[in-house]
Protein backbone atom coordinates (compact mmCIF):
# COMPACT_ATOMS: atom_id res chain seq x y z
CA UNK A 1 0.00 0.00 0.00
CA UNK A 2 1.25 3.49 -1.06
CA UNK A 3 1.91 5.93 1.48
CA UNK A 4 -0.95 7.90 0.11
CA UNK A 5 -3.26 5.70 0.48
CA UNK A 6 -2.39 5.10 4.10
CA UNK A 7 -2.47 8.81 4.88
CA UNK A 8 -5.87 8.86 2.78
CA UNK A 9 -7.53 6.01 5.55
CA UNK A 10 -6.51 7.20 8.09
CA UNK A 11 -7.59 10.66 7.40
CA UNK A 12 -11.09 9.00 6.51
CA UNK A 13 -11.20 6.94 9.82
CA UNK A 14 -10.61 10.15 11.85
CA UNK A 15 -13.41 12.05 9.65
CA UNK A 16 -15.43 9.64 10.64
CA UNK A 17 -15.32 8.85 14.55
CA UNK A 18 -15.16 13.03 14.69
CA UNK A 19 -18.79 12.64 12.81
CA UNK A 20 -19.95 9.43 15.21
CA UNK A 21 -18.63 11.64 18.06
CA UNK A 22 -20.35 14.86 17.44
CA UNK A 23 -23.77 12.83 16.67
CA UNK A 24 -23.24 11.66 19.97
CA UNK A 25 -22.78 14.39 21.69
CA UNK A 26 -26.23 16.36 19.81
CA UNK A 27 -27.98 13.19 20.73
CA UNK A 28 -27.47 13.64 24.48
CA UNK A 29 -27.57 17.56 24.02
CA UNK A 30 -31.22 16.89 22.66
CA UNK A 31 -32.26 14.25 25.36
CA UNK A 32 -30.61 16.18 28.58
CA UNK A 33 -30.55 19.55 27.87
CA UNK A 34 -33.77 21.65 29.26
CA UNK A 35 -36.03 22.84 26.48
CA UNK A 36 -38.94 26.47 26.93
CA UNK A 37 -42.11 24.81 28.10
CA UNK A 38 -43.75 22.19 26.12
CA UNK A 39 -46.28 22.55 22.96
CA UNK A 40 -49.26 23.92 23.88
CA UNK A 41 -48.41 24.71 27.89
CA UNK A 42 -48.63 28.38 27.94
CA UNK A 43 -52.41 28.56 25.68
CA UNK A 44 -53.28 25.74 28.25
CA UNK A 45 -52.46 28.00 31.06
CA UNK A 46 -54.19 30.99 29.32
CA UNK A 47 -57.81 28.91 28.94
CA UNK A 48 -57.63 27.20 32.28
CA UNK A 49 -57.12 31.18 33.32
CA UNK A 50 -60.12 32.64 31.32
CA UNK A 51 -63.14 32.00 32.62
CA UNK A 52 -65.46 29.98 29.98
CA UNK A 53 -68.73 31.67 29.02
CA UNK A 54 -71.87 30.17 31.53
CA UNK A 55 -69.17 28.89 34.29
CA UNK A 56 -70.21 29.72 37.90
CA UNK A 57 -68.83 33.58 38.80
CA UNK A 58 -67.42 31.96 42.26
CA UNK A 59 -63.74 30.82 42.03
CA UNK A 60 -64.11 29.10 45.40
CA UNK A 61 -66.67 26.62 44.48
CA UNK A 62 -65.04 23.59 42.76
CA UNK A 63 -66.33 21.87 39.96
CA UNK A 64 -67.09 18.47 40.56
CA UNK A 65 -66.06 15.55 38.50
CA UNK A 66 -68.54 14.32 36.60
CA UNK A 67 -69.40 10.22 37.65
CA UNK A 68 -67.42 7.67 36.26
CA UNK A 69 -64.58 10.47 35.35
CA UNK A 70 -60.84 10.06 36.43
CA UNK A 71 -59.78 11.70 39.48
CA UNK A 72 -55.50 10.83 39.81
CA UNK A 73 -53.25 9.52 37.99
CA UNK A 74 -51.34 6.22 38.89
CA UNK A 75 -48.50 4.56 38.41
CA UNK A 76 -48.85 0.90 38.01
CA UNK A 77 -45.60 -0.25 36.70
CA UNK A 78 -41.52 0.80 37.05
CA UNK A 79 -39.57 2.52 39.92
CA UNK A 80 -41.93 4.66 41.35
CA UNK A 81 -45.16 2.05 41.31
CA UNK A 82 -47.88 3.35 43.83
CA UNK A 83 -47.32 6.60 43.69
CA UNK A 84 -50.57 8.71 42.74
CA UNK A 85 -51.27 12.07 41.27
CA UNK A 86 -54.47 14.01 41.66
CA UNK A 87 -56.17 15.52 38.67
CA UNK A 88 -57.07 19.01 38.09
CA UNK A 89 -57.24 21.41 35.25
CA UNK A 90 -53.64 21.23 34.46
CA UNK A 91 -51.37 19.69 32.36
CA UNK A 92 -49.48 16.78 33.77
CA UNK A 93 -45.51 16.38 32.17
CA UNK A 94 -43.85 13.49 32.89
CA UNK A 95 -39.61 13.22 32.62
CA UNK A 96 -36.69 13.33 34.10
CA UNK A 97 -36.45 17.11 34.40
CA UNK A 98 -37.06 18.39 37.92
CA UNK A 99 -39.81 20.83 36.56
CA UNK A 100 -41.82 17.90 35.75
CA UNK A 101 -45.28 17.10 37.47
CA UNK A 102 -43.79 13.23 37.75
CA UNK A 103 -40.38 13.29 37.73
CA UNK A 104 -39.42 9.61 36.50
CA UNK A 105 -35.92 8.14 37.83
CA UNK A 106 -35.95 6.44 34.81
CA UNK A 107 -32.99 5.82 32.29
CA UNK A 108 -35.43 5.35 29.32
CA UNK A 109 -37.50 8.35 29.71
CA UNK A 110 -36.69 11.79 28.20
CA UNK A 111 -36.31 15.25 30.69
CA UNK A 112 -39.62 16.03 29.30
CA UNK A 113 -41.04 12.88 27.89
CA UNK A 114 -45.06 13.53 27.89
CA UNK A 115 -47.81 14.82 28.85
CA UNK A 116 -51.46 14.18 30.62
CA UNK A 117 -53.64 17.33 29.65
CA UNK A 118 -57.74 17.65 29.99
CA UNK A 119 -59.49 19.19 26.90
CA UNK A 120 -63.39 19.72 27.53
CA UNK A 121 -64.50 16.20 29.26
CA UNK A 122 -61.71 14.06 28.04
CA UNK A 123 -57.92 13.47 28.77
CA UNK A 124 -55.18 13.10 26.16
CA UNK A 125 -51.61 12.14 25.78
CA UNK A 126 -48.85 13.30 23.60
CA UNK A 127 -45.71 12.20 23.60
CA UNK A 128 -42.97 15.38 23.39
CA UNK A 129 -40.25 14.43 20.78
CA UNK A 130 -38.91 11.65 23.69
CA UNK A 131 -35.60 9.68 22.79
CA UNK A 132 -37.51 6.29 23.16
CA UNK A 133 -41.35 6.64 22.78
CA UNK A 134 -44.74 6.79 24.38
CA UNK A 135 -46.85 3.78 23.91
CA UNK A 136 -50.30 3.22 24.80
CA UNK A 137 -49.92 -0.91 24.37
CA UNK A 138 -47.78 -1.52 21.59
CA UNK A 139 -49.07 1.55 19.76
CA UNK A 140 -46.68 4.38 19.72
CA UNK A 141 -48.35 7.89 20.83
CA UNK A 142 -47.26 10.05 17.76
CA UNK A 143 -49.46 13.11 18.01
CA UNK A 144 -52.67 14.02 20.95
CA UNK A 145 -54.25 10.87 21.72
CA UNK A 146 -57.58 10.84 24.07
CA UNK A 147 -56.47 8.56 26.83
CA UNK A 148 -59.40 6.41 28.47
CA UNK A 149 -59.00 5.64 32.52
CA UNK A 150 -57.63 2.19 33.00
CA UNK A 151 -55.88 2.23 29.74
CA UNK A 152 -51.72 2.20 30.66
CA UNK A 153 -49.51 4.49 29.55
CA UNK A 154 -45.69 3.44 29.06
CA UNK A 155 -43.05 5.95 29.56
CA UNK A 156 -39.83 4.46 29.53
CA UNK A 157 -39.88 1.66 32.16
CA UNK A 158 -43.14 3.21 33.66
CA UNK A 159 -46.54 2.31 33.21
CA UNK A 160 -48.95 5.29 33.86
CA UNK A 161 -53.02 5.37 33.81
CA UNK A 162 -55.97 7.57 34.64
CA UNK A 163 -58.20 5.60 37.23
CA UNK A 164 -61.71 7.24 38.94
Amino acid sequence: MSELTFTLLRLGYLVLLWVFVLTAIAVLRRDLAPRGAPRGTRSDRRREAAPTPGAAASPAAPAKPKRGAPTRLVVTAGPLLGTTLPLSTASILIGRAPGCTLVLDDDYSSSRHARIFPQGDQWFVEDLGSTNGTFIGDTPVTGPIPLAPGVGVQIGRSVVELQG
